[in-house]
């Protein structure tokens, strides 16, 4: 009988023929034996897998380190493993919920019972599973019968697990055993533990069991690992200073933005420093917008429910938003998307192929209801207003339109310096999670994925991760100490102008269904300038600082001069105030500096005999000396380029 051989192709589009059932660690031995070394995990196809476990089919493989995204999804998963272990050593009787990787770390939520459990008992935990890392246990994987995995769990009266394995279907049932410890799991995991080489657990917090307020509480452990102790130590460092650049101290600091109990949480109130802020990102985008064909609408902040109902956004997103409200025996409701306002607009007049494509744009404000605990500064609130766009375009336009959204996106990240990456979040098999035909969805997940490879994008596609709506391309980016954050996307929409009965004529003179682009480079305004905020430390470039400078005269004597040199600034369009408190120049100096102003312009008997100014550049200090029109010049051009300063940490 012939040898059976599959074709595998790997990240950089070269193609490979193996054996069939060869393993993801032979694989990646038939490359180097330093990745395979390295490697942790394989995915084929979109799904991550054991390295010990068969590929059985052609298909995309990537072999996983720690340097990917999967790596550090099965480093994680496995630590949380290893971190129950560690309990279970410690508190034989404790009983394990469920333990799964985040995006930064892992966590295990744990019933100790009556055994108290602090922040005083992490270290020995932390210790205990160092301790079970160096006896390099592997990770072994057991399919078992639905009644052998209850008949486990009701031997170790273990409730939680007994509840999962409930809704789990016969032949899907894996149990994973690294050591002594067993756990229902489907895995992926690394070989064996010794490849966890440091560890720290950073909080605890409780959960309730399936977020069930009416169960018990369990106490949830929290924690991240690394391969070197060299990347914990700059783990830590990295989140000592996201304490330094937390928007919410540094919001309060600068006069950004408050909460304030009586208005309501969530609810954020723009002081003026945040507003001149925000108006700047504003007119940024607004002013590139216009350039690029956009036309800029207004729509009301609430809306009969039927619009809603339509949209789908009611039924889908019902437990996020408020609850509608009586008016003239018809219900309302706070606008929770721009979306379905914008498609109304559409439809206001019948339009050609000649008028399209249609692009509306509108800074809307929207209104979602969020747990209180979930509520986090600007990061996290309950009103809103998103950069929101919609793009109303014919098959043949649509992937020029989505070309010419992805490079606005990076447009605007580069002018920040925010380093981007791509990930196309496409649909996975729950048919219940999505709208529309699946005929439409295939389409455009395969436009979108052509675009970026046209564009030679450097992208991943994550599967689940679309709208309710239809498939987009997630922006990804990293701020200055290293976090990811994603913010801008861009969606392909079927399922909307079927809903509207969105229509064009064509040259044929027969109606036709436009295509929907959604887009939002900066996502929402509150949650970009948080992270704006955090990314610069609040020292903000020249064009975007609210107040760009201060004049500081050295005593009251030259106030005037001061005042004269103000006035000429703020006619060329620069944001400067005059310091002429009966304070020292040295508490003036130091009273910006503290305010982050990029520049104080010192003014004494020197300079206004000889129409100078004595510049200190905020972090920078004293500057030198420039003619006063040579420094207007400077600093014009400076917030006109956009320039950005050298990012310190």
């Amino acid at each position: 009988m012939s040898e059976e051989f599959i074709t595998l192709t790997f990240p950089d589009g070269s193609n490979r023929k193996y054996h069939k059932d060869i393993t993801g660690l032979e694989v990646a031995e038939s490359i180097s034996q330093g990745l395979a070394r390295n490697a942790l995990s394989i995915t084929v196809n979109g799904s991550i897998l054991d390295l010990d476990q068969p590929v059985t089919h052609d298909g995309k493989i990537t072999i996983n380190t720690w340097e990917s995204d999967d790596g550090q999804y099965t480093f994680w998963h496995s630590s949380a493993h290893l971190m129950a272990e560690a309990v279970q050593e410690l508190y034989p009787e404790a009983k394990f919920g469920i333990g799964p990787p985040i995006e930064n770390g892992f966590y295990y939520d744990i019933d100790f019972g009556d055994q108290p459990f602090g922040l005083d008992q992490l270290d020995k935990v932390e210790q205990k599973m160092i301790e079970l890392a160096r006896q390099k246990s592997r990770f072994q994987k057991k399919t078992v019968s639905k009644a052998e995995a209850l008949s486990h769990y009701q031997e170790k009266d273990n409730e939680y697990k007994i509840d999962l394995i409930n809704e789990l279907e016969e032949g899907t049932i894996t149990f994973y055993q690294q050591g002594t410890f067993i756990d229902l799991c489907r895995g992926p995991h690394v070989p064996d533990t010794s490849v966890i080489k440091a560890v720290k657990l950073t909080k605890l917090a409780g959960a309730y069991w399936r977020g069930d307020v009416k169960s018990k509480q369990l106490t949830r452990i929290y924690g991240i690992s690394f391969p070197k102790q060299k990347l914990l130590d700059e783990y830590l460092h990295q989140v000592e200073e996201a304490k330094k650049r937390d928007h919410k101290k540094l919001g309060r600091e600068l006069g950004i933005y408050m909460i304030d109990n009586m208005v309501g949480p969530g609810l954020p109130l723009w002081l003026p420093n945040g507003t001149q802020l925000r108006r700047t990102l504003e007119h940024f985008l607004r002013d590139e917008q216009k350039h690029r064909g956009y036309q800029e609408v207004i729509t009301p902040h609430i809306a009969n429910l039927n619009l809603y109902k339509t949209s789908g956004h009611y039924p889908y997103y019902k437990d996020s938003q408020y609850n509608p409200m009586e008016v003239d025996d018809d219900e309302y409701m706070l606008k929770p998307m721009n979306c379905p306002h914008h498609h109304r607009i559409y439809s206001n007049e019948l339009r050609s192929y000649r008028d399209l494509p249609v692009r509306l744009a509108e800074f809307g404000t929207v209104y979602r209801y969020e747990q209180s605990g979930e509520l986090n500064g600007l990061s996290r609130v309950r009103g809103f207003t998103q950069d929101d766009a919609h793009i109303y375009c014919t098959h043949d336009q649509l992937k020029d339109e989505i070309k010419n959204v992805i490079d606005l996106t990076q447009f605007v990240f580069k002018t920040f310096g925010m380093p981007v990456d791509i990930r196309l979040s496409f649909r996975d098999d729950n048919e219940e999670k999505y709208g529309g035909d699946m005929e439409y969805w295939e389409r455009a997940q395969k436009e979108i994925q052509e675009v970026a490879d046209e564009l030679k994008l450097d992208y991943k596609i994550v599967e689940g991760e679309a709208s309710f709506y239809g498939p987009k391309i997630d922006f990804i980016i990293r701020d200055a100490i290293g976090r990811k954050w994603q913010l801008g996307t861009v969606q392909v929409d079927y399922v909307m102008p079927e809903r509207f009965d969105l229509t064009y004529i064509g040259s044929d003179n027969d109606r036709h269904r436009p295509v929907i682009i959604h887009r939002a480079p900066f996502g929402s305004m509150e949650r970009f300038v948080s992270i704006l905020i955090e990314h610069f430390a609040g020292d903000f470039p020249l064009w975007l600082a609210p107040l760009q400078a201060k004049v500081l005269p050295i005593s009251a004597e030259f106030n005037s001069y001061a005042e004269e040199c103000t006035d000429l600034l703020k006619s060329a369009g620069l944001r400067v105030e005059t310091d002429t408190r009966s304070e020292k120049i040295g508490a003036k100096i130091r009273d910006a500096e503290n305010s982050k102003i990029p520049y104080m312009i010192i003014m004494g008997e020197r300079e206004r005999e000889q129409n100078t100014v004595s510049v200190r550049r905020h972090k920078r200090g004293d500057i030198g000396s420039y003619p006063f029109k040579k420094f207007l010049n400077k600093m014009k051009e400076e917030a006109d380029n956009r320039e950005l300063p050298p990012l310190s940490i």
